[in-house]
């Protein structure tokens, strides 16, 4: 490789990267006090959560940050909050490197319990609050979780959790009700003090699902460059002091991504505990939101409303809709732009390997099936079987590389690295533009508004249930979720078993998004002659 054009390729590369950051707002605009605390929090600090909280606190002061049904809070007050919280969780034995367990909705204690973990090098991880208290003690258990803290709604779930665990509430329905100390109680009673750099940066923990269908965790680092964020605002053009609308799961990696773009651009973020389609349109419309971040099926029953309800949703200071989480369902882009402006930005990637893609609102009125094009800091291989490149326009396994590619499952194993590229699971193909395009799963995992099913933990469950022989799970195509599942069910011949038997069955014992749509009652299994299902004959 030619040394000079290496050196010339990575002054233009640094030079792109801050102009990008410069347009968005992430750096500029530092006053004379504000300049040496952003200084010494990148150095130390790197590019972290606890680093963006500090730097925008110093920025922006007594602008506001979140807002949620409590009221608001400005970034200096978050800071100091946060700081409180992290002693707090000091004081509870959570420091560098151990397990910090959050499992609550979109609200400010959510926010500030992953500044708190991060601000002490914790490993943060963001539980599904769809879970059942048998996956919740699991992956507690596993996870090494010191402090759990969840919403008093989902209290009546710690029985299975780990004596020895901490326990604190994030959100209490009417304060003084929890039974356990709430996190305004622990930020009244701790000083709000600058804490010491931890000895290790942290991370997060995003849990997902394994080939057996189990909650695995996928260990995400702070990225060790600029290069993702750089991508993300170069295609999605966020800029200082917007406003921001958060609609989906913080708990999810995209709702969660998004939450810490907002606070490097010193946006502020309006924070919905519960997606509610009118609710959604209302908070756009009372807080002028610039930024709607939601899942597709978030989209869809927003459109679904009636003409009384949403004939006054202005949206017109819309500017970006951006979505992840699953496919978009046909002619939903097309619908929500032409009545609500050319705003979409579609982001696709997993966990695993962060971002692969995004198409804009262009890519999208060209075609609303394309996942896009693969941004700055972002490369993407398709490969045969054989891990050989395909031609363009033919469909291959796709493999992806960034700096945000997760470290590992928490409890050992990977997905296939190809040469630093990782496997994203899916398969797809390149047009003549350079647009990719996903056409399915190169293994059976089903994703159901967002979330990953797999079949076997489904099918293990009710083929356990009393009345049942044995069952078997595939996905089918469903308008709102993308995919749902449906069983297929032997009963034993002397019972009787109807289809809410079974979902309720299912929703007892595992997340409640893994309840199949559709049961049907077969008297056998198809099979071949060596006794596999035969599920394509199911399809």
């Amino acid at each position: 490789m030619n040394p000079v054009k290496t050196v010339v390729e990575s002054v233009s590369n640094k030079g792109f990267e801050l102009r990008t950051l410069h347009k968005a707002g992430v750096i500029g605009g530092l006053g004379p006090t504000a300049i040496p605390v952003a200084a010494s929090a990148l150095l130390r600090g790197g590019t972290t959560p606890a680093t963006a909280i500090r730097v925008a606190a110093a920025k922006h002061g007594d602008r506001t940050y979140l807002v949620d049904e409590k009221g608001s809070l400005t970034f200096s007050e978050v800071h100091r909050r946060s700081n409180a919280l992290a002693h707090a969780f000091k004081g509870l034995g959570i420091g560098a490197g151990d397990g910090l367990a959050i499992m609550c909705r979109n609200h400010r204690g959510f926010v500030e319990s992953n500044l708190a973990g991060w601000k002490l090098g914790a490993n943060v991880i963001l539980l599904n609050t769809m879970f059942s208290g048998p996956q919740l003690a699991d992956v507690i258990e596993r996870e090494g979780a010191k402090v759990v803290v969840l919403d008093q709604e989902f209290e009546d779930l710690l029985s299975g959790i780990p004596e020895g665990v901490g326990h604190v509430c994030g959100f209490e329905d009417e304060p003084g009700t929890s039974g356990i100390p709430s996190l305004d109680d622990l930020i009244a009673s701790n000083d709000d003090s600058e804490l010491p750099w931890p000895s290790e940066k942290g991370r997060n923990i995003i849990l997902t699902s394994g080939t057996t269908g189990t909650p695995k965790g996928a260990q995400r680092p702070a990225p060790s460059g600029l290069s993702v964020m750089v991508g993300l605002l170069d295609r999605i053009p966020h800029f200082s002091g917007e406003t921001i609308v958060v609609a989906a799961p913080l708990f999810h990696s995209w709702g969660y991504l998004n939450s810490i773009i907002g606070t490097s651009v010193g946006a502020r973020l309006v924070l919905q505990r519960r997606f509610k389609p009118a609710q959604t349109m209302e908070l756009v419309d009372e807080f002028d939101a610039d930024v709607l971040v939601a899942v597709p099926v978030m989209l869809q029953r927003i459109l679904e409303l009636d003409e009384e309800t949403s004939r006054d949703f202005r949206a017109d200071h819309l500017k970006i809709v951006t979505l992840s989480g699953s496919a978009l369902p046909g002619g939903l882009a097309t619908e929500w732009m032409d009545r609500y402006g050319d705003n979409i930005y579609n982001f696709y990637g997993s966990t695993e390997v962060a971002m692969g893609s995004i198409a804009t609102p262009e890519d999208l009125r060209f075609d609303p099936s394309t996942a896009g094009r693969p941004p700055y800091g972002t490369s993407v291989r398709l490969v045969d079987d054989f891990g050989e490149d395909v031609p363009q326009g033919q469909t291959g396994r796709i493999f992806i590389r960034n700096e945000m590619t997760f470290d590992g499952y928490t409890g050992g194993g990977n997905k296939e690295n190809l040469d630093g590229y990782l496997s994203s699971g899916d398969v797809g193909h390149f047009d003549a533009g350079g647009r990719l395009y996903i056409d399915g799963r190169d293994d059976e995992m089903i994703i159901s508004g967002g979330e990953n099913v797999f079949p076997a933990e489904v099918e293990d469950l009710i083929s356990g249930h009393e009345k049942v022989v044995e069952a078997a799970v595939i996905g089918v195509e469903d308008e709102k979720f993308g995919q749902a599942l449906r069983a297929y069910v032997v009963t034993r011949t002397e019972v009787s078993m109807d289809e809410e038997t079974v979902r309720s069955f299912v929703k007892a014992n595992l997340a409640s998004y893994k309840a199949p749509r559709d049961v049907i009652f077969l008297p056998e299994l198809p099979r071949n002659a060596t006794g596999k299902i035969l599920k394509r004959e199911l399809q």
